[in-house]
């Protein structure tokens, strides 16, 4: 077993897996895994440029993760970025930040990488299931961005559109930098007219309508089915693999879109961090399995997140492999 640690910062949270990985089986068990809200995002999609109190609350989680990795002991690290520091002009202070913290560059992937990511971690452990048929499409609902994946084993298809619960929100429900409460249902049309362009985007590279399981990952999707399930506290092992109905994420998202700020929030396993996003994000699931016609939703806990730690030990043992063959070695 090979111990890692995977970081992955998107555009709404960041998230950190220390894990003993064997990239032979597959397995993984988890050390540490933990998740904060930071909002690098922030006033992105209307700034072009990180804001300095996103930056500083990032960089507090990173130092709080520093920790965890040297407690664990976790020598292999690999940090990926992914929509808001793609996309931000001053994504060098971030990246200088990141590298004085932990001592690793972030990574700052393409869409397509993260699509592969998502598809790797996602769906490692649902080889051989034979409820579930496939090709699998993937579907990570980030905040800036949202990654769709047709594949059986391997990727066959992938693409990133720039529709997600954060960017959408601050595009469409936000009036005089406030979130609206609640919002209108002119505005959550415009939400809706987005997602629909972004789809018609996706569907120009990925079959979206030749999966027979819908897979879904993230927060958004992992809090509504939360929700669907009626849990009184936030338990991944309960949402793990859960399937939702269509018809439950249907609910679920309109009691979200007509809910106040403190209706949303009073809602026991809701992140504080989600409050204000959750709806755009519901909605962004809603649409999706409308266009597919899915029945269901697979709900993943694992995601992008092992994929980079699946990926981290690859490397590693690739590494040890060439040490060991190289002329000289003991």
């Amino acid at each position: 077993m090979t111990r890692v640690a995977a970081i992955d910062c998107g555009t709404n949270s960041i998230r950190l897996l220390v894990a003993d990985a064997d990239p032979a089986t597959g397995a993984l068990v988890d050390l540490d895994r933990r998740m904060t809200i930071v909002r690098l995002g922030q006033d992105v999609d209307r700034t072009g440029r990180l804001a300095p109190e996103a930056l500083e609350r990032t960089f507090a989680a990173c130092r709080e993760y520093a920790e965890a990795i040297k407690e664990h002991g976790a020598e292999h690290v690999r940090f990926v970025a992914t929509s808001a520091s793609r996309d931000a002009e001053n994504r060098d202070e971030f990246v200088r930040g990141i590298l004085d913290i932990l001592g690793v560059e972030p990574e700052v992937i393409t869409g397509a990488q993260e699509a592969e990511f998502s598809f790797t971690g996602a769906t490692k452990e649902l080889t051989g299931r034979d409820d579930l048929a496939r090709p699998y499409l993937v579907v990570d609902i980030g905040g800036g961005s949202t990654e769709f994946v047709v594949g059986e084993d391997e990727v066959e298809a992938a693409r990133s559109v720039d529709v997600g619960c954060v960017r959408m929100t601050e595009r469409h429900l936000v009036r005089d930098g406030v979130v609206a409460d609640p919002p209108t249902r002119e505005q959550f049309a415009a939400v809706r007219a987005d997602v629909e362009a972004a789809l018609d985007l996706a569907e120009r590279t990925v079959p979206l309508r030749k999966a027979r399981t819908l897979v879904g990952l993230a927060g958004s999707v992992t809090t509504v089915a939360a929700i669907a399930l009626g849990l009184d506290t936030y338990d991944w092992r309960a949402i793990h693999h859960a399937r939702i109905p269509y018809d439950q994420v249907k609910a679920v998202a309109e009691r979200l879109m007509s809910a106040t700020h403190a209706e949303r929030a009073a809602i026991p396993v809701m992140h504080p961090g989600r409050v204000d996003v959750i709806a755009s994000g519901a909605l962004v699931l809603l649409a999706i399995m409308d266009r597919i016609g899915a029945e269901e939703v697979v709900v993943s806990e694992h995601d992008i997140l092992d994929g980079i730690a699946h990926k981290v030990a690859e490397e590693a043992e690739e590494a040890e492999q060439r040490r060991q063959d190289a002329p000289g070695a003991a």
